[in-house]
């Protein structure tokens, strides 16, 4: 079979257990294309076809045996920031280059588990800290819908392996719009889980109280097949929350779109800067919803203008912290021939660190320092809790609330936007993180460029199955998720 890159994991799951095909076909089929396709891509930055094979193989055998999951065989890309036993793990970082991953991240080892076959780590933001995937050690992954411009970031090599038809689907980390802003980008359903859903164990940490890994794919029914997998309690993530996970797939259809209640929050569609090309998607997707049944509601959010000097501080503060542990000393990079102890700790972070990176450390430490701490950090805090105040408020009202996942389609490469520039890119996504919410990204459209245009939907604490079944009945009326990139169809 020639187009098994077109089935959808469904499809996979089924040609799998029904003897249609083998894994080792299918991991094949996915490793050709990467070495055909992906150098013009440049969306992995290690390809494992040894350990992928050996994987799917023993997915053959259990198949065989019938004791298989249902998952049992199917590829999967991870985002290089999940810790995998023995693969080079470098967070996109000169610091970590050299870093052979001595254990597996939970996410890794659950996907081990239901028999997924790692393909390979994907590219992405240095230490997740970007919205284009240009900050890389490895250089910029490309969009597949125009080579001339960036995925989006962080999870940029996530969205572009999938949207390339490069992997059926993929893992990423969402720290402030990583999965959502890269997946409107690129065309893909992404979705960002309840703080606490999924374990962190293993995730090469950038802000602790804001990182959290979810499923990028082409459709929410996809999604959901590696929710099931990656969703639950760890006991040995602190932060992971012991309640009782949903079965995705199962609840796809049980929430109805007739008589849901959709907030649109009258700030996010007057923000400076949201395209009109963007906004007309938006709201015309929000159109076929209503024409579903669902009800749209105005609802107020009064906090907009505080989400991204809240995020900026708190984020840096909290990578300042994380990424003081890479001195030279223990593990990653080091210097050559440092004359003393100070200077091994200088010359070894000034040149293991990209430019995006250490200009945050400045501003956490700076945010963290003795005289500005309480002025700065303590006070962004108390701000992260009128914002999550604010969309509990809007919750009493609504069941789920609407915006775009991002003010414009994809950047050029190259494009040099200012760090505020960028950062203002995330208004629409950083609060999700600093209220610990669930948000999903769907496909709804192209721009005048042909470039992909994300709605994105926010959910009440531990409400990914409502959001995933909104996203999949929207699916089942329009066909926005199925149009391929331009690569893939060149190589389809």
């Amino acid at each position: 079979m020639t187009n098994l890159h077109r089935l959808s994991i469904r499809e996979l799951s089924e040609g799998l257990q029904q003897g249609k095909f083998s894994s080792r076909e299918l991991t094949q089929h996915y490793l050709k294309r990467i070495e055909k396709i992906d150098a013009q891509v440049k969306s992995y930055v290690t390809v494992t076809p040894e350990l992928a094979l050996s994987q799917a193989d023993a997915a053959d055998a259990a198949i065989k045996a019938g004791n298989a999951t249902a998952l049992a065989g199917i590829p999967l890309a991870h985002k290089d920031i999940f810790c995998t036993q023995g693969v080079r793990t470098s967070a996109g970082s000169k610091m970590l280059d050299n870093f052979i991953s001595p254990y597996d991240a939970t996410v890794v080892t659950k996907a081990k588990a239901a028999g997924l076959v790692t393909l390979g780590k994907v590219n992405m933001d240095e230490f997740a800290m970007g919205s284009t995937s240009e900050s890389s050690y490895y250089g910029a992954t490309k969009n597949p819908w125009n080579l001339n411009y960036v995925p989006g970031g962080s999870s940029g090599g996530s969205a572009a392996v999938v949207a390339a038809d490069l992997a059926p689907f993929a893992t990423g980390t969402d720290t402030g719009g990583s999965i959502r802003q890269p997946a409107s980008f690129c065309g893909l359903t992404g979705l960002k889980p309840t703080y606490g859903r999924v374990s962190r164990f293993g995730i090469i940490a950038f802000a602790s109280s804001l990182d959290q890994a979810g499923p990028m794919a082409r459709s929410a029914e996809d999604c959901a097949y590696l929710m099931n997998v990656i969703a639950g309690h760890d006991a040995k993530d602190s932060t992971s929350v012991d309640k009782e996970v949903d079965d995705y797939v199962a609840n796809l259809n049980a929430t109805s779109v007739k008589g849901l209640r959709i907030g649109i929050p009258k700030q996010y569609f007057n923000v400076a800067g949201l395209a009109a090309d963007v906004k007309a998607r938006v709201e015309e997707s929000l159109k076929k919803l209503e024409d579903m049944g669902a009800i749209l509601v105005e609802v107020d959010l009064n906090m907009v203008e505080a989400y991204v000097p809240t995020y900026y501080l708190i984020a840096p503060a909290e990578a300042s912290s994380n990424l003081s542990r890479y001195d030279g000393v223990r593990y990653g990079y080091r210097c050559e021939n440092p004359v003393d102890l100070m200077d091994l700790y200088k010359r070894s972070r000034s040149e293991g660190f990209g430019e995006e990176v250490k200009r945050r450390i400045l501003i956490g430490t700076y945010a963290l320092s003795a005289g500005y701490y309480d002025a700065y950090y303590v006070k962004a805090q108390k701000v992260r809790r009128l914002i999550q105040q604010d969309f509990l408020k809007a919750f009493e009202n609504v069941d789920v609330i609407a915006a775009p996942s991002a003010p414009t389609t994809a950047y050029k490469i190259g494009a040099n936007l200012s760090p505020t520039e960028m950062y203002l890119g995330d208004v629409y996504t950083l609060a999700v993180n600093l209220a610990g919410l669930p948000a999903i990204n769907a496909p709804v459209g192209l721009d005048d460029h042909n470039l992909p245009v994300g709605l994105q939907l926010i959910g009440n604490y531990w409400s990914e199955s409502q959001l995933l079944s909104i996203v999949h009945q929207y699916q089942q009326n329009t066909d926005f998720h199925t149009q391929r990139a331009a690569i893939a169809e060149e190589n389809a």
